[in-house]
């Protein structure tokens, strides 16, 4: 049997993401900044830290964006493959942005062509991923992207005699390049294997499960090898050359071709933001 479901839920429930994304810290997150707070040796550091925790009790409380960047919205729609969309499912999602984007007075950052570079006027079009799973519901994920963390992620394609160490010194270098610009504290998304744009999105999604077990015991350490490295370059908080540069790192994975071993870092500023829904 088919469940329908009609567009306009589906720009109703984008909308209301939007909204809570941009207002509304990821419990995930605050616990970690807090755990930071208590752990930062460095008295400037932690200022900064307490100060970034008051600024998101302040946007939940008057209902206002945690960062002027409200970013460019990314989608991660989760289709069951037993759904059928009353309406266009890519135009549903535009106009939730639009409408969420406009009823939250959010900045609109997205212009229309690379070199023409004229403003949209209401943050659309979105990037959407599409994934066709099981069932008869549809989950989705919006991410605002803002771009002092974006414009520092980075895809290089390694050869498998690069190895570990390999993959180690890249993240670390991608890192320590960014300096202060992603605004850190920050996270860290690696995506690895698959091709290039399978290891680019694989580090995005990495985010939204920043702070979970790794169930593979190898990555999981890996993990744990990074933050440290990345850490001790003493980034620190707002750049205040603290202990706390990064506050997680995950990896996923993907099988990837025998001469290959693609490698993407996508980096999240302190806010890193992303709320889920399921239809």
């Amino acid at each position: 049997m088919m469940r329908t479901i009609k567009s306009t839920e589906i720009t109703k429930t984008i909308a209301d993401l939007c909204l809570k994304a941009n207002i509304e810290a990821d419990d995930k997150m605050v616990v970690a900044l807090k755990k930071a707070y208590k752990r930062e040796s460095s008295a400037p550091a932690k200022v900064a830290l307490e100060m970034i925790l008051e600024n998101m009790e302040c946007a939940k409380a008057d209902r206002m964006p945690m960062c002027q960047d409200t970013g460019m919205v990314i989608v991660m729609a989760d289709v069951g493959q037993d759904v059928h969309i009353e309406g266009n499912l890519t135009d549903a999602i535009n106009e939730g942005v639009r409408e969420g984007y406009r009823d939250g007075y959010f900045r609109a950052s997205v212009v229309n062509d690379p070199h023409y570079r004229l403003n949209t006027s209401d943050n659309t079009p979105a990037v959407i991923h599409f994934n066709i799973v099981d069932g008869d519901k549809i989950t989705l994920t919006v991410m605002p992207k803002g771009f002092g963390s974006e414009n520092k992620s980075a895809v290089k394609m390694l050869t498998p005699s690069d190895g570990v160490v390999g993959i180690e010194d890249f993240v670390v270098e991608t890192i320590r390049s960014a300096g202060v610009n992603p605004c850190p504290p920050i996270i860290v998304g690696v995506g690895l294997g698959g091709t290039m744009e399978k290891a680019a999105l694989l580090s995005k999604l990495a985010l939204n499960e920043m702070f979970e077990d790794n169930a593979d015991e190898f990555w999981a350490k890996e993990e744990k090898r990074l933050l440290t490295r990345i850490n001790n370059l003493r980034i620190g908080a707002a750049g205040f050359k603290g202990n706390n540069t990064a506050l997680g790192v995950r990896i996923l994975t993907h099988p990837t071709h025998i001469a290959g071993l693609p490698v993407a870092v996508t980096i999240g500023c302190h806010v890193s933001r992303h709320k889920t829904a399921v239809i």
